[in-house]
């Protein structure tokens, strides 16, 4: 399947359990697709037993940055194990909370949605994740889409 091209996406979530007032958790993910446009849906897969896994579980609400060829920095950083913490990161990233999910969105993504959980379903060692489309952002951002193709980030020529 390495040599499937497929999109960038942050997904992000608040996470209530994090602190006192809580915290914001991301995950880089290269399998996010369109469901349904009526209802408008999107999936997430998300490895089983993962943080964010585990977070959306319990957290309905989160939202998904479809990054920019120019934010390939920010989705290595977000998909490395054992990273600094997800606050540490997030204070060196330009985003803005989400007005209905809390969840952070990049300023410079192509685009952003706002989503609720509506269905997981296990699937092997991960689970997916169909939410409904609260909200569409698109910021103007300049540029391609980051892609990611045999193990490595790309963009379009």
């Amino acid at each position: 399947m390495s040599r499937l091209a497929a999109g960038v996406v942050l997904v992000t979530a608040h996470d209530d359990e994090d602190g006192p007032h809580g915290a914001p958790a991301g995950m880089t993910a290269t399998a996010f697709m369109s469901v349904s446009l009526d209802p408008p849906l999107v999936l997430v897969s998300v490895r089983t037993g993962s943080r964010i896994d585990e977070l959306l579980e319990r957290q309905p609400l989160w939202a998904a940055s479809l990054l920019a060829e120019g934010e390939r920095v920010i989705a290595g950083r977000f998909a490395m194990k054992g990273r600094l913490s997800d606050r540490l990161l997030f204070q060196e990233v330009p985003h803005r909370l989400g007005e209905i999910t809390g969840a952070p969105l990049l300023t410079d993504a192509l685009a952003t949605v706002e989503c609720r959980t509506e269905q997981r379903v296990a699937a092997g060692d991960h689970t997916l994740v169909v939410a409904r489309v609260l909200s569409v952002g698109l910021p103007p951002a300049e540029g391609g889409p980051l892609a990611y193709f045999r193990g490595r980030y790309r963009h379009l020529a």
